[in-house]
Formats: C-alpha cells, structure tokens, sequence
C-alpha cells in the first residue's frame, strides 16, 4: 500500500521494491544514505556552478566565459561538456530524492531536509553569493 500521507515508521519501501527497512539498523542506515545523497547533491550544485563560472573571477559578471562561446563558437569545449555531465547527474539524483520525499515517510523527509541544509551550509553558503554580487554592498543613494 503506498502512503499519501506523512506516517512516522521504521518500515519504509524507498524508491525499489527491494529496498524495504524492517528493523531499527536498517532504517538508520536508509536515514543516513538519504542524508549523504542530499549532501552529495548540494554537492553537485556547487561543482556545476564552479565549472560553469570556470576559474575567472569576473566570470560571474560574465557567464558565457569567451568570445568564442558568445558568437555560438566552440559548442563542445571541456567546460561545457563537464557542465552538461554535472547538471545531467544532479538532476537525476535531485529526482530520486524527490521521488525518496513521496514515500511520506517522515524520517525520509527529515533526513532529506537536513542533508540539504548541511550541504547547503557545507558547500553553497557564501561563496556563491559574495561571488554572483548578491552580498555585495551597494553605495545606492
């Protein structure tokens, strides 16, 4: 029977048929993979923006990092192929923990919020806003 409501339970079936929990450990260790893969998955995120920002630190004023990439040349460079990759992972596995999110587990959930949030602070926190301008201070009168 699948849930469509949040339940707090320790028997779990997440994603496969074949990844049921029936005890305490085996919940515990699906808690902590929910956690890693949503760490993992901030992860990602600040891999593709460093690939797609390159290492040229006005390259956030500028995304489209060369001549060439603005005028359509160099279709498939090595950053755009990496970034391509990148966000092709980081999708797929943003699904899965949505799809792992509609098990309405509420442990699955918890454990998926808190990954977020410590991959966020871990990996995303400041260094993508100072560099983007949004923790720039504006002299604005």
């Amino acid at each position: 029977m699948m849930h469509m409501t949040f339940y707090w339970s320790r028997q779990v079936t997440l994603l496969f048929s074949s990844w049921r929990t029936d005890s305490w450990p085996s919940y515990a260790l699906t808690l902590l993979a929910c956690v890693l893969a949503s760490v993992f998955y901030q992860y990602l995120e600040h891999a593709r923006y460093t690939v797609r920002r390159g290492e040229n630190p006005s390259a956030a004023e500028e995304p489209l990092l060369s001549r060439a990439n603005r005028l359509g040349g160099d279709k498939w460079s090595g950053r755009k192929i990496a970034g391509g990759v990148l966000f092709g992972v980081s999708s797929g596995l943003g699904y899965l923990l949505m799809l792992a999110i509609m098990s309405f587990n509420g442990g699955v959930f918890v454990a998926i919020v808190v990954g977020l949030m410590v991959g966020y602070l871990g990996f995303r926190s400041e260094d993508d806003d100072e560099i983007a301008g949004v923790n720039s201070t504006c002299a604005c009168a």
